[in-house]
């Protein structure tokens, strides 16, 4: 009877210790994927180098300006062309803090967008009315998801100081640009904007 219970206990003991180790494996598992998953929605957030966030960061700056721009002149609405204004004022104000943040280490910033920028600023640019205000509203939601990603990854961990104080100082206001440009997107475009959302989140 004594080795029978002690037999039992022993079973228990091991069936315990295995579903421990398959629960963990389990949990080791649903991390890594979601780590993939998440490397996957921002590829190059991971490997972008300081010097590589300023330059992007300079470059993306500069196509808010410029595209803000078009959109005082070719909006139709009110909260598109707020917004336009909006993204001018902020993004030149954060290009000059990015400027001076890189100076300081020797990093050199662009003073042109690149071809994607330049390709979706041509887009833009033949629109009007409710076609450009819709557009916009919904570049203005896809630039500042990433936009987001990529500050908030160089001030987590940022090893250039200045650069990532930079990016931590910005994140804020950039948080700010979405929550903007998703009410100027649902505005304009409401079945739009639930759309862009939920691809998103």
């Amino acid at each position: 009877m004594i080795m029978h219970w002690k037999h039992s206990a022993f079973v228990v003991s091991l069936a315990l210790v295995w579903a421990g180790l398959t629960v963990c494996a389990a949990s080791a598992a649903a991390s890594s994927e979601s780590a993939t998953s998440t490397a996957k929605t921002n590829p190059s957030a991971s490997v972008m180098t300081d010097s590589e966030f300023a330059k992007a960061a300079a470059q993306g700056g500069l196509a808010e300006v410029k595209l803000g721009e078009l959109a005082e002149n070719n909006a139709t609405n009110n909260t598109v062309k707020e917004l336009g204004q909006r993204m001018v004022d902020d993004h030149t104000k954060a290009d000059e803090s990015l400027k001076t943040a890189a100076s300081q280490d020797n990093i050199s910033t662009p003073a042109e967008m690149d071809a994607k920028d330049q390709a979706t600023y041509d887009r833009l640019s033949k629109l009007s009315g409710t076609a450009f205000d819709r557009a916009y509203a919904r570049v203005m939601v896809r630039d500042h998801v990433a936009d987001i990603a990529a500050f908030r990854h160089e001030a987590n961990n940022g090893k250039d100081a200045s650069i990532k104080t930079f990016a931590a100082q910005t994140l804020p206001t950039l948080q700010e640009h979405l929550k903007l440009a998703r009410q100027a997107l649902r505005t304009v475009s409401p079945n739009a904007n639930a759309q862009a959302e939920k691809k998103q989140s």
